[in-house]
């Protein structure tokens, strides 16, 4: 069996390796229009703020190693066609400029994504840099060296660690963002307000509710502004982090798609032509939460599909999950995570929701460092399902979210989660857990009404 892989990142490699450890006796081939693999951009503000020193300890794999496993490896080339009624594409070697043709029998297409340029005036000037690549992280970290104002375009979590790198580092740093509050595709109003207040603290300016209308140069083609809706912002290095799109021009119009794009898989990762598999940024993925298609460009995400393709090539294996969406972020002394829908997102998709936050301390009081943590789930009103949840604290109770997210994943609903099984300690924990606390009082809110209905019926 010939089995062609185009791209190799996050999906793309962990398909090649898992292609090669279950199919010894297959064909692997694959082409990728970079040199590098497995690059993760994720990292990209660790490097800028000095956390992580190489931007090479950013890599976790290599052509070398995955021609070493047994994959006829193909890098700087570039597949320009897809011939998918013959099962065969067209590459350009980028380094001689020939092009030739391979046969497949089955395509893993994991080209990932791309990031949103958007057509604003002057956005080709000087020293307007995208964020994504390994040789973009360079390219910033060289352009910050001699750049003292510095404006970030995008307040998602690329943009919110970028910032938070930059400011460390002493620059006088901008945010802007088009919508009135920052991660709002991620968190709700309380955690939203805390980390506007703490990046203020640490002096860097916000520019919410800003709509970026130009970007002005200088006399050397170089940046030197950015005019928004409401005013005009000094700037010598502009960060673009406005979001991502789907890299699947290819074949777009041969399977199918979202409208932006991404393609539509099934549970086994196979595209609507049977013999194309895809994976990664470039798909769209099940949100369990919204019970809904939708496009979630996460590493976590691309890793799983890709694994999926080497179980599912031959034949149906094992069957996708979905997705919750389950991301985290560290911000100075705050530890963030969310899963699932917030509750503005729920009302988006549909859904009749109800939301409860709640504050307490992870562990007894009587421990000398017990901090308080504040965590939200939201939920639907009638069913209890369990649809998102969000915490936030000085000490790292991330973890709870992936408690949830698997809480979401197998459909449970608070009542579930109020008498879920989990530890006792006091070094980590205390005797009723904070996630049996949070649905217990959930439910203790909810009995005035319950005896409400039952005195209605009764009567």
């Amino acid at each position: 069996m010939k089995i062609i892989v185009i791209g190799c990142t996050h999906a793309g490699t962990t398909a090649v390796k898992n292609l090669l450890r279950l199919h010894p006796d297959a064909d692997i081939t694959v082409y990728e229009r970079n040199d590098t693999v497995s690059f993760l951009s994720c990292g990209i503000a660790l490097h800028v703020g000095g956390v992580v020193e190489h931007a090479e300890d950013l890599f976790y794999s290599s052509p070398q190693e995955l021609a070493a496993l047994g994959a006829s490896m193909h890098v700087l080339h570039d597949v320009i066609n897809v011939d998918n009624e013959n099962k065969k594409i067209r590459v350009r070697n980028l380094q001689t400029g020939e092009q030739f043709t391979d046969k497949y029998d089955k395509l893993v297409f994991t080209t990932g994504s791309a990031p949103v340029i958007p057509s604003i005036p002057g956005v080709g000037l000087k020293n307007i840099q995208l964020c994504k690549n390994y040789y973009q992280a360079q390219q910033i970290i060289k352009k910050a060296t001699n750049a003292q104002k510095i404006a970030v375009i995008g307040a998602g979590y690329i943009g919110i660690e970028l910032v938070e790198a930059f400011a460390t580092n002493g620059k006088d740093v901008t945010l802007i963002e088009g919508a009135n509050r920052i991660l709002n595709k991620y968190l709700d109003h309380e955690f939203t307000d805390k980390i506007e207040t703490t990046l203020r603290e640490h002096h860097v300016t916000l520019a919410l509710g800003e709509k970026v209308e130009s970007f002005i140069g200088n006399s050397a083609g170089g940046v030197q502004a950015v005019q928004t809706s409401k005013q005009t912002h000094e700037a010598d290095l502009v960060l673009l982090c406005v979001g991502f799109k789907p890299l699947t021009d290819l074949i777009k119009d041969k399977v199918d798609t979202l409208e932006n794009g991404a393609l539509l898989v099934n549970e086994y990762m196979q595209t609507s032509d049977p013999n194309i598999f895809a994976a990664g940024d470039n798909c769209a993925v099940f949100h369990n939460s919204a019970n809904h298609m939708a496009y979630i460009p996460l590493a976590t995400n691309a890793t799983k599909m890709g694994t999926l393709v080497a179980y599912n090539i031959k034949r149906p294996t094992f069957a996708y999950k979905g997705t919750q969406g389950t991301s985290g972020l560290k911000l100075y002394d705050l530890n963030i995570a969310s899963t699932g829908l917030t509750e503005e997102a729920a009302a988006i998709y549909g859904l009749d929701v109800r939301s409860f936050t709640f504050t307490d301390h992870e562990r007894p009081t009587f421990m000398p460092s017990a901090e308080e943590v504040r965590i939200k789930l939201v939920f639907e009103q009638e069913s209890l399902r369990i649809v998102g949840a969000q915490v936030m604290s000085k000490t790292d109770q991330t973890h709870l979210m992936n408690t949830v997210s698997v809480c979401i994943q197998q459909q449970m609903t608070v009542t579930d989660l109020a008498f879920a099984d989990f530890f006792f300690q006091p070094h980590y924990s205390k005797p009723i857990h904070l996630l049996n606390s949070l649905a217990l009082n959930i439910l203790e809110q909810r009995e005035p009404m319950q005896k409400t209905a039952e005195v209605r019926v009764s009567t």
